[in-house]
This record gives structure tokens, sequence and C-alpha cells, in this order.
């Protein structure tokens, strides 16, 4: 993902980062058996994605492992997406690339300021450039304090255990290419619909995307810091790249070669819905307290409808109520 990315790293910076931080990083251990069980998948040469063992919400079963790991391997090092929900995890991801493909990780990108994918820094930090939009850094600044507590409380101390927070080293910029071995990453601008700054990176040569937190399969969006309008209009331009494959909360790739990755329709099927359901409830006079009339039945078997659902509503109510307001009238849509 970011090959000859070095080469531009090193006019912006690089000498900053290679200097001195070797020893904080713990040293190398010998390959373990749980080190070649992680099952790496490729999807394309030399870019392998972790995924969870199912379809779930952060718990302590999983520890907090809901979400892919994407590493693009470049001979002897490895840039890493997405690395994880905390410490020990980030240290699975490092030693198992290391003992299957010979590569140490000495590049990280964080799509979102979500706990689950951005506190396995730790394990990097001081190892790594670290790199993300700079309101993501921003955002996970001001929010990982919290964000590490509440994961804590949700898979137990002890899988948390040791992880720091350890914040962006490396601004990205959109426009910006980011080479990697034979890849070349296309930095789009930033989109504002799970979070405040959402980061899509491309790779328009091989129609990839990935999309962090903006593409979901069989699970329910959350809204979180985001926005339901911008969220519907991120997904129209992605749609619109016609990618092949899209690396988000799930990995999801065309059918026989045709259409878009069912995740892309899934999350528009779901966020169209929410929108429809709540300009009705608006057009019928209801209370956002009437939680009965904002329920959609067709998801409510998808994972984390119980737990997120209502919330979405919450605030999709929030910021259409203004819109709605305005208009005096129903707007179909579309």
């Amino acid at each position: 993902m970011l090959p000859g990315f070095w080469r531009v790293v090193g006019m912006i910076g690089l000498a900053l980062w290679l200097g001195g931080c070797a020893s904080q990083v713990d040293a190398p251990q010998a390959c373990t058996a749980d080190d070649l069980s992680v099952p790496w998948q490729a999807v394309l040469p030399d870019v392998w994605v972790w995924s969870p063992p199912a379809v779930a919400e952060v718990s302590v079963r999983n520890g907090g492992f809901v979400l892919p790991v994407t590493a693009v391997v470049d001979g002897t090092r490895a840039l890493v997406i997405d690395p994880g929900p905390h410490r020990q995890h980030g240290l699975r991801v490092r030693s198992s690339l290391r003992c299957q493909f010979g590569a140490d990780v000495t590049a990280v990108v964080n799509t979102h300021a979500h706990a689950e994918n951005v506190l396995a820094n730790a394990a990097f930090a001081g190892s790594a450039a670290i790199w993300a939009l700079p309101a993501t850094a921003r955002a996970m600044a001001n929010r990982c304090p919290d964000c590490l507590q509440s994961l804590t409380g949700h898979v137990g101390a002890g899988t948390m255990q040791n992880t720091a927070i350890a914040l962006p080293t490396h601004e990205l910029v959109p426009g910006q290419v980011l080479p990697w071995g034979r890849y070349r990453f296309e930095v789009l601008p930033a989109e504002q619909g799970h979070t405040d700054a959402d980061l899509l990176l491309w790779l328009p040569a091989e129609r990839w995307l990935w999309a962090g937190g903006l593409t979901y399969q069989g699970r329910v969006p959350e809204l979180a810091q985001g926005s339901l309008e911008g969220w519907l209009s991120a997904l129209e331009r992605m749609v619109a790249r016609r990618p092949v494959g899209v690396v988000g909360a799930s990995v999801s790739v065309v059918v026989n070669g045709q259409g878009i990755p069912p995740a892309l329709t899934d999350t528009q099927r779901y966020l169209k819905a929410l929108k429809q359901r709540v300009w009705s409830a608006l057009d019928s006079g209801a209370s956002p307290h009437d939680t009965a009339g904002l329920t959609l039945p067709a998801f409510a078997h998808w994972v984390g409808y119980g737990n997120r659902h209502g919330f979405n509503a919450q605030r999709a109510w929030r910021e259409l109520e203004p819109t709605w307001m305005e208009q005096g009238a129903s707007v179909r849509v579309p």
C-alpha cells in the first residue's frame, strides 16, 4: 500500500521516526503456533486481510476484534490498515506478519477514530509511522481516553492490559498518493458519515476500496458521530467508482464479477430505510420517543439491531427534523 511510499515519507519527515525509538518496542520473539495460525487471506497479490471469525458485536468473547485488519506486504516491510482493538491484538498482527511473511510493520493507517480499529496502535508506537487524517487525529486525542475506558468495560482489563493511547504521527491529505510496493493508494476526500472524518483509500487500477466504517454487511451500521445524509452521499460516490472489492466493517466483493460489492448495497438499504421511516414518522406527527414507529423489522435479524438501531433512529431524527420543518411537507426518499 505504501511501497515507494517511504520515498515520499522520507521527503516529509521519515527521519523523525526512523531515528530513535526501536528500544521502546518489544524485541522479536520466536514464532509460535498462535502466530502461524492467524488466517491471513489474500484479496490481491501481497494484500492480506485478517477477518474476525464471525459478524458480532464487541464482547469479552471476541476481545473487541470485530473489524478486519489489512496488511500490505512489500518485501520485508508491511503496511497495516486499522490494526485492531488493543495492544495484544496489535502484537499478534505484528508477530504473525513477521513469522508468516518475513515482514516488519513499518506503517499503520487509521481510517477513523473508533476504539476497535485504533487502540492496537499501542503495539506499533515508536516502530512505525502512524497515518491518519488530521480530523481523525484530533478526534482520537479528544475521545480515545473515554473509548479506552469503554472498551475495557466491554472486553475486560486483562485483554486491554498495557494498551496505551498512541496517536497518529503523520497526516494524510486528500489527493495524496501513498505508494507501497506494487500499489498506489489514492487518499480520497474525507467523508462525514460513520464519523466526522472517514478516510477512503482507493486503488484505481485494481478497483479496490478501503472504506473503514462506512460499509457493513449483516450488521447494523453505527451513525456514531456521523451524519445520515453525509453517509448516503458518501455511498453514492463509492458506488460511482464501481469497485470490485471493498474492505470496511467486512470484506465484500462483487458477485460473479458484476454489480457492486453487497456491503455497499446492504448499507444503502438500511440507511435509506431509516431515512424513510423517520420522514414517515415526522409526517404522521409522531414523537421521537415513539420508538415503536421507528422500528425496521426487515433488519431486525442483523447483528447489533437491538443495541444500535434505536440510537440510529434518534440521531437520524435530530438530523432530519430541521429540514422537514423548513420544507413543511414530506420529501420523497430516492
